[in-house]
């Protein structure tokens, strides 16, 4: 008995690792596609405040508490709880608009990078971040409480302010 005990602890490891959804870029971005006629529920996300037009703007939609908001998407989706994403190029003119499908009416939190070098990654120096409610930031993530938003059953409109660093000692959104 010892043996088949000693056995199945040992591959334990590997049945969780089959488990586990792979990292992919993809990752909550089919639930979270709007369609052409979208009557929700969705949240429509004007972004205000953009550096420039280079790059990519993704969008993500996380549970609204402090465990979860931020939290790897891996985890999020094998937890069975919310995630989504949208990704888009920076349009060369006017408010960039983006709508990301949810599972249900309620609060959720939402963040906004612009990924100015478009490599996927927040670059502390480059890029520009925002999150839904518009809290203003520091050094850490803001709570899920600052950024939260209740969408209802069709199409809640928000609008989200970009925010860059500014020296050393802050994010800031650009002043006009």
């Amino acid at each position: 008995m010892r043996f088949l005990y000693l056995t199945a602890a040992a591959a334990m490891p590997l049945l969780l690792a089959a488990r586990y959804i792979p990292s992919s870029p993809e990752l909550g971005t089919e639930e979270g596609r709007c369609r052409s006629d979208e009557t929700g529920p969705a949240i429509k996300v004007l972004v205000a405040g953009l550096k420039d037009r280079k790059g990519k703007l993704k969008l993500e939609v996380y549970p609204s508490n402090d465990k979860d908001f931020l939290e790897d998407d891996n985890k999020l989706l094998m937890a069975g709880k919310t995630f989504r994403r949208v990704e888009v190029a920076v349009p060369g003119s006017g408010t960039p608009q983006l709508c990301i499908r949810i599972p249900a009416a309620g609060s959720y939190s939402l963040s906004l990078l612009h990924d100015r070098d478009a490599n996927r990654k927040f670059g502390l120096s480059v890029d520009g971040i925002g999150f839904s409610s518009n809290p203003k930031l520091g050094w850490s993530k803001p709570k899920a409480a600052a950024t939260r938003l209740v969408a209802g059953v069709g199409i809640t409109n928000t609008t989200i302010i970009m925010n860059y660093r500014h020296g050393l000692t802050s994010f800031r959104p650009l002043k006009d």
